[in-house]
């Protein structure tokens, strides 16, 4: 039976759950600074896919940063259209839980956010983050420009240099072309900060990004 699956195998387009075609409906505002959710950003705003894990403290992480103009919180890189939070959980969607992150680039740059992802969470764990196992944990950039993806690869391969030296296995990061972004349910937006004891399901190795990419004000 597909649901009695390894939740570390992705499932094949044939295999995964058909979905919807409606979208789910979102807030209109940022719950935590009132920027809108859902595109059209300010002129100039640049975005990005990002995969660490449980996306409610991922989320919070992008957030806090300085230079993040907007987050939201979904799933993108499998098949289903419109997938349930349950459905996802179940393995049969392929996606991953992400958080969209709407930057200002002359506020932060993108090798600084890529920073603030690498020293988030564990990128080396494969198809889980700490605890938390499963396909829809695996780390991930969903890049929108080559510029983006080029950066992407080159922080990558910078800080692998970095977490082998401190005894960590290869990064398991997967870097690809941004895939349809589908939003989450409302509860999911903006988690933590509706629920600041709730749980957040992530961490960092501890281990340092290399000298050379900024951090950011």
């Amino acid at each position: 039976m597909l649901f009695g699956r390894k939740k570390t195998q992705l499932p094949t387009a044939d295999e995964a759950l058909p979905g919807r075609p409606e979208a789910v409906p979102v807030p209109e505002r940022h719950y935590v600074n009132g920027a809108p959710l859902v595109p059209p950003f300010a002129d100039g705003t640049e975005v990005v896919l990002f995969g660490m894990g449980c996306f409610w403290g991922a989320e919070r992480i992008m957030w806090e940063t300085p230079g993040v103009v907007s987050t939201a919180v979904g799933y993108a890189g499998g098949y289903t259209p419109n997938a349930t939070y349950e459905e996802v959980c179940s393995g049969l969607t392929g996606h991953n839980e992400v958080v969209l992150v709407a930057f200002d680039p002359a506020r932060i740059s993108f090798e600084q956010l890529a920073r603030v992802f690498w020293e988030g969470h564990d990128p080396t764990q494969g198809m889980r983050q700490g605890n938390d196992l499963g396909t829809q944990y695996r780390s991930g950039i969903y890049v929108f420009s080559d510029e983006q993806r080029a950066v992407a690869e080159a922080t990558r391969d910078r800080y692998s240099a970095q977490l082998e030296a401190a005894g960590y296995g290869p990064i398991t990061t997967e870097i690809v072309d941004t895939p349809t972004f589908y939003y989450a349910e409302d509860y999911h937006q903006q988690y933590l900060a509706k629920n600041p004891n709730g749980y957040c399901g992530i961490g960092g190795t501890g281990v340092s990004c290399p000298v050379g990419i900024a951090a950011p004000d």
